[in-house]
């Protein structure tokens, strides 16, 4: 059985000094918490930063320990989206330039997905047509941009131009927009234990009332951690939604919401490793549409693999989740 990890995070040093200046703004989004605890000086050079800079050491030493095939890697949050256009435009550049080589480099142990700055969507178009001339597997963004949501049609040169290259879109969370920012500073709901699941879950359902797949039938788009909760609301959103017709604003629509999120839509297991869950999942959505995920290097691998050879599942559906879904969905030989 194949164990292909589709969600594990990578950095540069660019964009780490990018980050680290970033802190020193008056910036006030939710992300700055996050941000502030991984880049700012006190703490950039411990914990997270230099194991996600790092390519030939600890992690290929982690994945082979534990039988790790390929780990998909991606440019981590929030990738260039906190930056202005110009400079979150010319620093996607350099972190594909870069990701594209650590995959020339061993090519056996790595796929890339490439990353672009939402901020100025034409440029970001044109830098999705250079990541398939790079090679890269598929594509990362991070939920909102500018507080804007992807339902937007100012951003829809990118998905034209990814659904032409036939790259699929991995929408990796960030923290809640400012548009919904306020319930989420307190107790920790700013990030993975709450934020980062209704924040881009909120975005992909917007995707779907808004009529992306309509516009692009075969454009790919991946979800982490179990899908951020959506396949398990997907009953609730068909029924709410055919209320709702007749709404201002509600575009007409061909498909229920949950056969769009069949048909475009796959998700990862990052960060979620709850049998009943990862079941449930392959039950509701096909299991060609469920890929194994570690998170690293946020979540530990040794639980993860565990996780991923103990599920009760059968043989040629684990084998799917585990590694043939990524290699098909990312073009992986």
């Amino acid at each position: 059985m194949r164990l292909i990890a589709t969600e594990e995070a990578c950095s540069f040093p660019e964009v780490v000094e990018a980050l680290t200046a970033h802190t020193k703004t008056n910036d006030t989004s939710l992300d700055m918490l996050l941000v502030k605890s991984i880049y700012g000086e006190a703490n950039v050079k411990s914990g997270f930063a230099p194991r996600l800079m790092d390519f030939d050491g600890e992690r290929l030493t982690t994945m082979d320990e534990n039988g790790v095939d390929v780990h998909v890697l991606s440019l981590t949050a929030p990738g260039v989206q906190m930056f202005d256009a110009d400079k979150g435009t010319a620093l996607a550049e350099l972190a594909n330039d870069k990701l594209a080589a650590v995959k020339k480099k061993n090519p056996r142990r790595f796929a890339a997905l490439g990353t672009f700055a939402p901020q100025d969507p034409k440029r970001a178009a044109r830098e999705i047509e250079r990541c398939k001339t790079l090679g890269m597997n598929g594509l990362v963004i991070n939920s909102h941009t500018n507080d804007l949501y992807y339902d937007d049609q100012r951003f829809w040169p990118m998905f034209e131009a990814a659904e032409a290259m036939d790259l699929a879109i991995y929408i990796h969370p960030r923290a809640p927009s400012k548009q919904i920012a306020s319930a989420y500073a307190d107790y920790g709901m700013d990030s993975a234990m709450w934020g980062y699941g209704i924040e881009t879950s909120t975005n992909a359902v917007r995707m779907i009332m808004g009529g992306v797949f309509d516009r692009f039938p075969k454009l790919k788009i991946v979800l982490g951690h179990m899908g951020e909760g959506i396949p398990f609301w997907l009953w609730r959103i068909d029924f709410m939604s055919a209320n709702a017709r007749g709404r201002e604003h509600l575009p007409p629509m061909k498909l229920k919401p949950s056969e769009y999120f069949r048909r475009n839509f796959a998700i990862t297991t990052s960060g979620v490793e709850d049998h009943l869950a990862l079941d449930y999942s392959v039950k509701k959505l096909g299991p060609e549409n469920v890929m194994w995920a570690i998170d690293y290097p946020y979540q530990p691998t040794v639980p993860a693999v565990q996780f991923i050879k103990t599920a009760p599942l059968p043989e040629d559906v684990k084998a799917m989740v585990a590694g043939e879904n990524a290699a098909r969905i990312f073009h992986i030989d």
